[in-house]
């Protein structure tokens, strides 16, 4: 089954380390790490590690856009790339080693317009998936609905849409409808329309959602207690094991790419949950940007499915 991943706002990505932030000082770092990023991209990366293929849609442009665009080539990444005259943007992560801080530095990126925006649609359409990933910020020049006309154009080209946004921009494509959604708790609470659930809130909120039409799949990132996987038939908590954490950049997407790709072969709901929960995991292990190592994924998967079972319904 194909899947393709939309990234309307990509970056190059870069981090460093330095032994500590001081204000006013030269900080030493360690050499730059050089890494195509922006959602929709890293999501590919993610199935490209798992062993699928994906073909990746983005605009870029510039140097930068030469450099992400080459990365992603040295990978093996299929990619269809729309030529745009704004410089693609840099974001920065540098971990102070002496406290394991990590600090992010994101740019808004390059203005993207309608015109192009549609452009990058029209090519996701020849491409004809089974499953389509937006994922990311809009970039400037485009409306916080414009993921609204992203979740209604997958439904006209029979795609089933996976959106991991956030704020206005996920409000909308809900109201649209789509397949599933990977909110946070604090995302979650706003499409629920309150400030904050408590943990034994989140089932029902999500399966709210459901009922609602805004989708079919519910995974509510829980960061290190793992997701709740939720359908209209029931939830369950899919625990996380412990791990060190490096990093979170990437996390998210990381966690994305399993579940698409464990959706791509025919596993079951409960399976793909697993597997996004064991990626997502394995990539805050890892060192700036480089999202997760397989063997990591398959080791924790492992822990997932022969050990989770005791944890499956802790605070729920």
């Amino acid at each position: 089954m194909k899947i393709v991943t939309l990234t309307l706002n990509p970056a190059l990505d870069k981090s460093t380390e330095v032994e500590r932030m001081a204000p006013e000082s030269k900080l030493r770092c360690s050499a730059l790490r050089y890494d195509a990023g922006g959602g929709g991209i890293n999501v590919s990366k993610g199935v490209a590690r798992l062993g699928g293929q994906s073909v990746a849609v983005f605009p870029a442009g510039g140097m930068n856009g030469q450099r992400l665009r080459s990365l992603l080539d040295q990978a093996g990444i299929e990619t269809d790339v729309l030529e745009t005259q704004e410089e693609t943007r840099e974001s920065y992560a540098v971990r102070e080693t002496s406290t394991n801080h990590q600090f992010r530095f994101t740019p808004p990126g390059a203005p993207l317009t309608d015109d192009e925006a549609e452009r990058c649609l029209a090519r996701v359409g020849q491409l004809k998936p089974d499953w389509l990933v937006a994922s990311g910020s809009l970039p400037p020049g485009l409306p916080e609905t414009y993921y609204e006309r992203v979740a209604a154009f997958a439904k006209q080209i029979g795609a089933k849409l996976i959106l991991d946004t956030s704020g206005p921009a996920l409000q909308a494509a809900a109201d649209e409808g789509l397949y599933l959604l990977k909110p946070n708790l604090a995302e979650l609470s706003a499409l629920a329309g309150v400030n904050k659930l408590e943990m034994n809130q989140v089932d029902d909120a999500a399966m709210d959602i459901i009922a609602k039409g805004m989708c079919e799949v519910v995974v509510v990132s829980l960061g290190p207690r793992g997701a709740l996987l939720v359908t209209r038939n029931g939830f369950e908590h899919i625990p996380a094991p412990t791990v060190e954490k490096r990093t979170t950049v990437g996390a998210g997407d990381s966690m994305v790419a399993g579940m698409v790709w464990a959706l791509s072969q025919r596993k079951p709901l409960r399976e793909m949950a697993q597997w996004g929960v064991a990626c997502g995991t394995a990539a805050t292990m890892g060192a700036g940007t480089e999202l997760f190592q397989r063997a990591d994924a398959e080791r924790l998967l492992q822990w997932i499915q022969q050990y989770g079972e005791r944890y499956r319904f802790l605070d729920f």
